[in-house]
This record gives structure tokens, sequence and C-alpha cells, in this order.
């Protein structure tokens, strides 16, 4: 499965029933509870990789990717837009990217 596989479910899952869909349940709650979802995600992917438990840590992650695409769903971001951003930073190196981030 690719992440343009897991962003189509994601949009095929929002427009399902809150009743019956995770996806579109937490979607109906509103941009600000995915984006706390996905923040939630996010430590808990942390704590794992602070542990160095590598099944654990992998489980997190994807649901780190997962609530990532929903909070971007949630305010019509879409995945191209995220892989066009990468592709044109790749044209630099990672230093000069941040430092023109703060100029």
């Amino acid at each position: 499965m690719t992440l343009e596989d897991l962003a189509r479910i994601v949009a095929d899952r929002a427009k399902a029933d809150p009743g019956e869909s995770w996806t579109a349940k937490l979607l109906a709650k509103g941009p600000e509870k995915c984006a706390e979802k996905f923040g939630e995600e996010a430590i808990e992917a942390i704590i794992e990789a602070t542990k160095g438990d590598r099944d654990r840590l992998t489980s997190e992650a994807a649901d780190v990717l997962f609530h990532l695409l929903v909070m971007l769903h949630s305010r019509d971001v879409a995945l191209s837009d995220v892989m066009d951003e990468l592709a044109r930073r790749q044209s630099q190196s990672g230093l000069a990217e941040k430092a023109a981030r703060k100029g």
C-alpha cells in the first residue's frame, strides 16, 4: 500500500456515515479534532521510539500516517501538494532549506 492508496481510502471513508466509519466520525468533529488526534498519535509514536519497541513503534507510525492524512483531508490539503513541496525541497540541502524558512 502507498500513501496515495491510503489517501484515497481516507477520501472514500470521509463520505461514509459517521456512525459506521471512524474516519467519517472524526472528520465530522472538525479539523481541530483531527489535528488533536494526529498530535495524540504523534506523541504515542515518540513514546514508543524512546522505549525502543520496534513493533509498537511500527504500529504507532501507521497511526500517525493515517491520522496525518485525515487531518490533511479535513483542511482540503491534497497529499500531492505535500509531495510537491517535498520535491521542491529536494533541490537544496536540508540546512539551506531550514535557513530559508527562518528568513
